[in-house]
């Protein structure tokens, strides 16, 4: 199930997403599967059922593996992009705050010269 960094449950969306990819994928993996099988004619039906098991195993383990990874960079990434944005904020709020009292500084002179 997908959670987010606080733990929580996503939207349900996002686990119905997750679930159709994940479905795709093991259906793409057995078209394949059976496409590999094809190429070889000689095989038994036993034998034909093993192999495409066999890849249908081995295809999803690493779909899943590739799929882990691109989830813990997504990861990383927001991570890092949280902070980088942070980071922004901070620096216009002190922009803001620097510029405001300069203005805030330059009407209290003009006012103190008259």
């Amino acid at each position: 199930m997908h959670r987010d960094m606080n733990g929580d449950h996503g939207p349900w969306h996002v686990e119905v997403e997750g679930y159709l990819m994940w479905h795709a994928e093991v259906v793409r993996a057995q078209r394949q599967a059976r496409a590999f099988t094809e190429q070889l004619p000689w095989l038994t039906t036993a034998q034909r059922e093993e192999i495409e098991r066999v890849y249908l195993a081995d295809r999803t383990a690493a779909s899943r593996v590739m799929l882990e990874r691109i989830r813990d960079r997504a990861v990383e990434l927001r991570h890092e992009y949280s902070a980088r944005y942070l980071r922004v904020k901070l620096r216009c709020l002190a922009a803001t705050v620097v510029s405001t009292c300069l203005v805030l500084a330059a009407g209290a002179s003009v006012l103190l010269v008259r």
